[in-house]
């Protein structure tokens, strides 16, 4: 299956929960890509302690644009 993400939103919560299901996607074998858009540029500074953005991003293995 191809899947796409859109990430608007620069809230850290909800980027790596969308982080986490890309990641599981790619891991079931789908075609996942991942599209930042918006505030969504902004992922590097909008993790914390609790939701590590930048964890889920390194782990990521499908296409990334900014």
């Amino acid at each position: 299956m191809k899947i796409l993400f859109i990430i608007s939103t620069d809230d850290g919560e909800t980027i790596y929960n969308a982080m986490r299901l890309a990641n599981v996607g790619v891991q079931k074998g789908d075609e996942v890509s991942v599209f930042m858009l918006g505030k969504g540029v902004m992922y590097e500074k909008s993790g914390s302690e609790e939701f590590n953005v930048m964890a889920q991003m390194e782990k990521f293995e499908g296409d990334f644009y900014v």
